[in-house]
């Protein structure tokens, strides 16, 4: 390492997302340590945080790099591993071990004086319930599908048969899910009244109004910085067949643009990927704000763009 402030990367090692912001950071010689901390703290590095008068001090040991944590610029923290434990361990141990290391490792992480994070993780957490994200979203004066979230089977028939047109039914979460040992997915669909039973009594569903839409849309929030992709899919749910939809680049009106940056001001992110369905009249329904979602996939020139917005914001670092 030079004698810049490093930027810390917190990914999996399978993250080939990450890799693109990594290239152009090597390629302007900032000084870059990546780190799995749910893997790498079992296997073989090592993370201390010391605390006394007068200050505080962290010290992160990897297979090649060692880090002073308080030198650390920016962290992005981008898709690292859960917090599972070491696998020898029995059940019981294991689980122990990843709730010390979520509440400790992940605590030093969080907790880095001075560096500048897309996004902090506390932040990101937050971001990621739906109810929150709506209601943000009503808040800062985004189009909201009309919806319900209950676990009361007459709450869910009734708002289902009620509404004028046809209603869908998401995931507030995406469980790990299996079929016959399989991964499976819950995708978005359309759901009728006579569908709605008491497994609805089980946990909390959420029924939301189907926006007659034209077409999708991806805003890609980086900073003060918007990147739009119009989605054209045959399918509801534009992720079920990736193969079959066309992206193409899209302007962002002004109004959604400024709803936008007041979406990301509350909630305290710098990073946003929101998800809009967009009507043949020209309206922008909010459908959800991802804060750490993926960009990858779009056109190569956006995921260009993107690649250098993010490396712009973790070579700047802290505003001072």
């Amino acid at each position: 390492m030079d004698d810049r402030r490093p930027v810390l990367v917190l990914t999996n090692q399978y993250d080939v997302t990450a890799d693109v912001v990594l290239r152009l950071l090597a390629e302007r010689r900032v000084p870059v340590v990546r780190l799995d901390p749910g893997a790498d703290l079992h296997s073989g590095a090592s993370l201390t945080a010391t605390y006394r008068p007068g200050g505080q001090r962290g010290i992160l040991r990897t297979a090649s790099r060692e880090l002073d944590t308080t030198q650390v610029r920016s962290v992005w923290v981008r898709r690292p591993s859960p917090y599972e434990g070491p696998s020898e361990l029995s059940e019981q141990n294991r689980r122990f071990a990843a709730e010390q290391a979520l509440w400790g490792a992940g605590g030093i992480l969080a907790s880095l004086s001075g560096a500048h994070y897309v996004n902090h993780p506390w932040n990101n957490r937050a971001a990621e319930f739906k109810p929150s994200q709506l209601a943000t979203a009503q808040r800062c004066g985004f189009l909201v599908p009309s919806t319900v979230i209950t676990n009361e089977l007459n709450e869910a028939r009734g708002f289902v048969t009620c509404q004028p047109g046809a209603v869908v039914y998401k995931p507030l979460w995406n469980t790990r899910y299996r079929v016959d040992g399989q991964p499976h997915s819950v995708w978005v669909r359309e759901v009728y009244g006579s569908e709605i039973n008491d497994a609805v009594s089980v946990c909390p569903h959420m029924f939301q109004a189907k926006v007659d839409k034209a077409f999708d849309v991806r805003v890609t929030a980086v900073g003060d910085r918007l990147f739009g992709v119009r989605i054209d899919s045959p399918d509801l749910d534009w992720r079920r067949r990736q193969d079959l939809m066309t992206c193409t680049a899209v302007e962002v009106p002004e109004s959604v643009a400024s709803t936008v940056t007041a979406y990301l001001a509350e909630l305290r992110l710098v990073y946003g990927a929101f998800d809009f369905a967009v009507t043949a009249s020209g309206d922008w329904y909010f459908l959800e704000c991802n804060p750490n979602g993926q960009w990858a996939w779009q056109p190569a020139e956006t995921v260009a763009a993107i690649a250098r917005a993010i490396a712009d914001l973790l070579e700047k670092g802290p505003d001072t």
